[in-house]
């Protein structure tokens, strides 16, 4: 596998500052799809810690009381016996906004409360941009003396409520509020990676570098440093252990880890002038790009990103778009609502626009009818590459707002036909293969499914959708079709809304992190 054509270079990373290892070979990765099978591979292996391992974790939320299985432990319980046990747990939560405006500040706090009440330290990290917010996922164990057991788990699943749903889309008992259209259990899509190998060590200087960041945790204001000094927040980060060497090779697979963090000031040690190998090492990755981007994304409404998959299209003929977004925004109301349609209405259009019958965009509803949360962010390149993340494809998630995601490059070939989808010579891989049928099989609800060309993907697709919109609009007469795939549509909003909306969108929704000398080159 030439990894030089799919993956960035140490001078295109473009980040002097970090240590960080361009990527790294021999590893193994496995896809858990739906927090419920995440947070049950999960348990078990915080469990087999030993007094002298380590548990690292970086969250954008996390509820004390969300249960893992249906019988316990709670979030709170599982890392808090871990840290009586004397593993060494250590957590990065994003610190939050009130929960008035439907964050979570409380619930961060009190995680990190329980947690250091048991010994651990877990530290409410507000060294943001105004605006921003910590979005990276991830959970690192260590084994001093047993390397072969080290592990992380990486993308898009939070350690909070409504994110325990599994395959039937019912949703998680514990819930957060969302849009009324989402209902009291709001079904909810998401993957999240399982990673062993060397890839670990990398995840793990990934955390340690956050960690070992010297700025104050509290950069927006006195208000909020005397409200953490009130309740008695932990405000300073005590030493880290050593870190282990890196865990043996295990698997065939090259991993290269891609982050955001913002140009700021006080600016990171470890990324003075911000770092966006998210967004190039994508760009690199769908330049390269024949026959087939396969997204699934939450947002997808940044101008930015849709004239990425723009140019992609209309430079190749034969190059298709599939895209699972969620049906509508998580959010209701007259303020929110418009600025959330507007930025995908504009992505979109700039697709359609490009190349009108190749551009195919699909929701979710479960068999009730309820619309499934798209939460997942995943890209698969013409079976080649592929990438899971906290990232979603907007300009924050580029720019902005801190992010992690995982690239994959299988050095297993996929000797299925079309063995070479895109006629480079690189061939098509195992992995990003079985993890673009494994969501088509679940959405299409077709277990036997084995779409491998580009062309009958999009058809077999668009074929499920039609069938379930017209039973729909047949007024739901005779068995309802199988699937759980939906057309998407856009909503054009009307000028009034679109005047006031689009700025909101830009400045509030999806800003941009990018330095200034950044943005006038239309650079990442």
């Amino acid at each position: 596998m030439p990894l030089p054509d799919w993956f960035l270079s140490q001078e295109e990373r473009g980040n002097p500052d970090s240590s960080i290892p361009t990527w790294s070979t021999g590893n193994a990765a496995k896809p858990l799809i739906h927090g419920k099978t995440y947070f049950d591979r999960l348990v078990p292996e915080v469990e087999s810690l030993r007094e002298g391992d380590h548990l690292f974790f970086t969250d954008w939320r996390g509820d004390p009381d969300e249960l893992l299985r249906d019988d316990g432990p709670t979030i709170a319980e599982l890392f808090s016996a871990a840290a009586k046990r004397g593993v060494v747990v250590k957590g990065l939560l994003w610190r939050s906004h009130l929960d008035k405006l439907a964050y979570s500040e409380e619930e961060n706090r009190t995680l990190s409360d329980d947690i250091r009440a048991a010994g651990g330290e877990v530290l409410l990290d507000q060294r943001v941009r105004r605006g921003g917010s910590h979005h990276q996922k991830l959970i690192v164990l260590r084994h001093p003396g047993r390397p072969e057991l080290d592990v992380a788990f990486a993308g898009g699943i939070d350690l909070c409520h409504s994110r325990r749903d599994d395959e039937r889309h019912l949703g998680d008992p514990q819930a957060v509020a969302m849009a009324k259209a989402y209902g009291p259990n709001p079904p909810w899509h998401d993957v999240q990676l399982e990673l062993r190998g060397p890839v670990v060590g990398v995840l793990d200087l990934t955390f340690r570098e956050r960690w070992n960041e010297p700025d104050d945790l509290d950069q927006h204001g006195p208000i909020s440093t005397v409200t953490d000094k009130l309740k008695h927040a932990d405000m300073s980060a005590d030493r880290l252990p050593p870190q282990p060497p890196d865990p043996p090779d295990c698997g065939p697979m090259a991993v290269q880890t891609l982050r955001t963090y913002p140009a700021m000031r006080p600016t990171y040690d470890f990324a003075r002038n911000g770092e966006q190998t998210v967004a190039r090492g994508y760009t690199k990755a769908v330049k390269r790009a024949r026959r087939l981007i396969y997204v699934e994304d939450q947002y997808l409404w940044s101008a930015e990103v849709a004239r990425l998959f723009a140019d992609a299209l209309r430079a190749n003929p034969d190059l298709h778009l599939i895209a699972v977004v969620p049906r509508y925004p998580d959010v209701d109301g007259g303020f929110a609502l418009p600025p959330n349609l507007i930025g995908r209405e504009k992505a979109i259009s700039l697709c359609s626009m490009a190349a009108p019958d190749r551009v195919h965009v699909f929701d979710l509803e479960n068999e009730a009818g309820t619309p499934i949360y798209v939460h997942a962010k995943v890209c698969v390149v013409d079976d080649t590459w592929c990438s899971v993340g906290s990232d979603n494809f907007n300009r924050r998630s580029w720019t902005h707002d801190s992010e992690l995601s995982n690239a994959v490059l299988d050095d297993t070939p996929d000797e299925r036909e079309p063995r070479d989808p895109a006629g480079l010579g690189d061939g098509a891989r195992r992995f990003p293969r079985e993890l673009r049928l494994a969501l088509m099989r679940e959405h299409l609800d077709r277990a036997d499914l084995d779409v491998l060309d580009a062309a009958d993907a999009v058809r077999e697709m668009t074929a499920a959708a039609d069938r379930l919109k017209d039973w729909h609009d047949s007024g739901q007469k005779g068995p309802r079709p199988p699937g759980r795939l939906m057309p998407h549509s856009t909503e054009k909003l009307p000028w009034f809304q679109r005047w006031w909306a689009t700025p909101a969108y830009r400045l509030v929704y999806d800003p941009d992190g990018r330095s200034w000398r950044d943005r006038w080159a239309k650079r990442w």
